[in-house]
């Protein structure tokens, strides 16, 4: 990104998170909700990462809830 505000021309770098935050609440109909964390990521102390999907997300993977 550059920006030119202040009339000097400079590179400021997103981070990973503001990256992934400016792209799912780009779309015009998006909200903050849609930036919303989906996974959760916990380390171990031997070095082994679990990734489980976020209780809060909107959107979860498997089949259908009966009745739907």
């Amino acid at each position: 990104m550059t920006d030119k505000s202040n009339g000097s021309e400079y590179q400021t770098e997103m981070t990973d998170e503001q990256k992934r935050h400016d792209e799912l609440t780009r779309a015009p109909k998006s909200d903050e909700a849609d930036a919303a964390p989906r996974i959760t990521t916990t380390k171990k102390a031997d070095g082994v990462t679990r990734i489980d999907i976020a209780e809060t997300a909107a959107v979860r993977p498997g089949a259908e809830p009966k009745g739907s």
